[in-house]
């Protein structure tokens, strides 16, 4: 079912996408000084790799074989933007402001405030993103791949620009071959943001009655063992003001993400020095960087935007990945993607034995 037909999907009406993406364009950051040479160049090596990265992950996945190998589409950060801006009103079942299209539009005042808070946030972003795959995108999906990003982080790492573009290449790759090779993987996003979205219909003192009960528990508790990782900050505040259903929507959201960026993180590392000769190399100055502590103001944006959760997606999925694989092989790992009933619990990422034992 299209995420826009579900009545429960209320959150993206209001908001005034067109202005998010508008302003979300002129308040990003300036791209790294280069020449239009080298521009280019990024660009076109960039859409090539894309295309040969395809057959070296769909060989470490084993989850597609033979059939076309779309063509990435090279952007810049405002194109980032306002693809990010229309791939959210999608998820979200938002208007899309044309003329007679029969559409619900925001109300006039909330709908800019929204659109201007949603556009500072994907200017912020815009600045990290190297590359994404939209499975909500027209024709099943669109890989996007930020050239200057990629300019900006080969320099930072003093890295070999062809071997740093193909490896980011073969992150990005491998989130379409995920989605692509099991299509239901869009349809499960879309109904757990579904529960996530809608109006839980609860009473504010049992909203006020769990953020009370979770600042006790905070206070009282001294716990931050690896199973609780996402349970404190802003996640943390999330989930006390949710009912008990968006709570476990947000579960499956987050659980579901780790496993993929875990996933291709895993394939990026597998695929070996036969592809990216250098690889050992970025990878080590890539988590060094990521590694690095941030100036006081820029932690605060990344925890409330749950940047650094993101983050902690990429670490423990791919220790999942790496751990399940090891033990029972790809093939037998690719079970996982059967249906939702084969995905990862959020007990089971951090003990990976405990999946295996539950579903093979």
């Amino acid at each position: 079912m299209s995420p826009t037909g579900r009545s429960g999907f209320a959150v993206g009406r209001a908001v005034d996408w067109n202005l998010a993406a508008t302003l979300g364009g002129k308040l990003a950051r300036p791209e790294p000084a280069a020449t239009d040479y080298t521009r280019r160049q990024a660009a076109e090596q960039l859409t090539e790799s894309a295309r040969l990265a395809e057959l070296p992950v769909r060989e470490v996945t084993g989850l597609i074989e033979g059939g076309e190998i779309p063509e990435a589409r090279i952007v810049d950060r405002p194109q980032w933007i306002r693809a990010a801006a229309h791939s959210m009103r999608a998820m979200t079942g938002g208007s899309d402001d044309r003329a007679g299209s029969g559409s619900v539009k925001p109300p006039a005042i909330t709908g800019r405030i929204a659109g201007a808070q949603t556009g500072a946030v994907l200017a912020f972003v815009s600045s990290g993103i190297l590359g994404q795959f939209d499975p909500f995108a027209a024709g099943g999906g669109e890989l996007l791949l930020v050239y200057p990003n990629v300019i900006a982080v080969e320099r930072q790492l003093r890295v070999k620009p062809a071997d740093f573009r193909m490896w980011v290449c073969l992150h990005e790759v491998t989130h379409r071959v995920q989605f692509r090779a099991n299509p239901w993987l869009a349809d499960h996003m879309t109904g757990a943001l579904t529960v996530l979205t809608e109006d839980a219909g609860e009473d504010v003192t049992q909203v006020v009655g769990r953020l009370a009960g979770y600042l006790r528990d905070r206070r009282d508790s001294s716990k931050s063992d690896d199973s609780q990782a996402d349970s404190g900050g802003v996640l943390g505040l999330l989930r006390a003001v949710q009912s008990e259903p968006q709570q476990k929507a947000l579960d499956q959201l987050l659980v579901l993400g780790t496993l993929l960026e875990g996933h291709a993180e895993h394939v990026m590392d597998a695929v070996g020095p036969a592809v990216v000769p250098t690889v050992a190399t970025i990878r080590r100055r890539f988590d060094d960087r990521r590694q690095r502590k941030q100036p006081p103001l820029q932690r605060l944006m990344r925890a409330l935007m749950g940047i650094d959760a993101k983050m902690n997606q990429y670490t423990r999925g791919k220790a999942f990945v790496d751990e399940v694989v090891s033990t029972v092989g790809m093939q037998r790992f690719n079970t996982i993607w059967t249906d939702a009933e084969t995905l990862p619990l959020p007990s089971e990422i951090g003990e990976p034995r405990r999946w295996i034992d539950r579903v093979l």
